[in-house]
């Protein structure tokens, strides 16, 4: 008994356990990310292409593109952890953007998504990719 309140409490599941997480985490949201934004916008499963909105006034080709790349390419980069770091700036500014400029005076069930991405991506900011990552794999080979 006292051996399975030690693994439920314990605060630290070990590296292994951790890459694991981050491995799944990251495939995860990111593929999310692909399917439940990034397909429609560039019109896949919807009958027209989503408008992406423009708060920052940007040139419209290049807001659009942006915002394609935030939410189709990089997050294929952070699938397989090539960059992470890098590649979660931008998804991070069109989420962040989203949260604090498009949906800050909407009702919380309308901005909990920019929000939940947001801090998601925040925490592969400061965490990285982990073990099982090309950035692992690069960063052991340059050593």
């Amino acid at each position: 008994m006292k051996k399975l309140i030690h693994i439920i409490t314990n605060t630290n599941p070990g590296r292994k356990l951790t890459d694991v997480a981050l491995l799944a985490f990251r495939i995860l949201l990111s593929v999310e990310l692909i399917v439940a934004h990034g397909l429609k916008k560039i019109g896949v499963g919807v009958s027209q292409a989503e408008q992406v909105p423009n708060p920052l006034h940007l040139p419209e080709a290049f807001n659009s593109l942006f915002a394609d790349a935030a939410n189709l390419v990089f997050p294929v980069f952070v699938i397989f952890g090539l960059f992470t770091r890098i590649a979660v700036l931008p998804i991070l500014a069109v989420t962040l953007t989203g949260y604090f400029i498009l949906h800050w005076n909407d009702a919380l069930l309308v901005k909990d998504t920019p929000f939940m991405y947001s801090l998601c991506y925040l925490f592969l900011l400061f965490m990285g990719a982990g073990r099982y990552s090309v950035d692992h794999y690069l960063t052991k080979k340059s050593l």
